[in-house]
C-alpha cells in the first residue's frame, strides 16, 4: 500500500488518517489482524516509534484494539467505523463545496458535475 507523507503536518497524524481511511474503506475488514508495528513502519518507512504513535491514537478512538502480546485488531464495532466513514465523507463534501464555489461554480452545475460522475 502506498504511504503519502508530506513533511508540512506531523507525521503520526497523518499516519492515523491513513491507516484511518484504510480501516473505515474495508482495506483491513473489521476484526482483522492489523500488521505489526514494525512491518507497517518499514512499509510506510517512518520510526517504529511514530507508527506506535499512531497506531495508539486509533486505539484511543475505538477503531483499533490492543491484544496485549498478539498486536493490534480492527474493531468490530460496526457503528464506530460507520461514524467516522460518514464523517470523513462530511469532511470530504465540505472541501468540495469550497473548491467549488471559489470556482464560481453554482449549486447546479454543481448537482450536475455530481450526478455526471467520472
Amino acid at each position: 500500500m502506498d504511504w503519502s507523507i508530506d513533511s508540512a503536518r506531523p507525521i503520526w497524524i497523518q499516519l492515523c488518517e491513513q491507516l484511518t481511511r484504510r480501516i473505515v474503506s474495508g482495506q483491513y475488514p473489521m476484526g482483522a489482524r492489523l500488521p505489526s508495528v514494525r512491518e507497517l513502519a518499514e512499509e510506510a518507512g517512518v520510526n517504529p516509534n511514530t507508527m506506535q504513535r499512531a497506531l495508539a491514537h486509533l486505539e484511543d478512538q475505538g477503531l483499533a484494539v490492543g491484544k496485549g502480546t498478539q498486536g493490534r485488531s480492527v474493531t468490530e464495532d460496526e457503528e464506530k467505523i460507520r461514524a467516522v466513514r460518514l464523517e470523513l465523507a462530511r469532511e470530504s463534501r465540505a472541501r468540495y463545496v469550497s473548491d467549488l464555489k471559489a470556482l464560481g461554480v453554482t449549486p447546479e452545475e454543481a448537482a450536475k458535475l455530481f450526478e455526471e460522475g467520472d
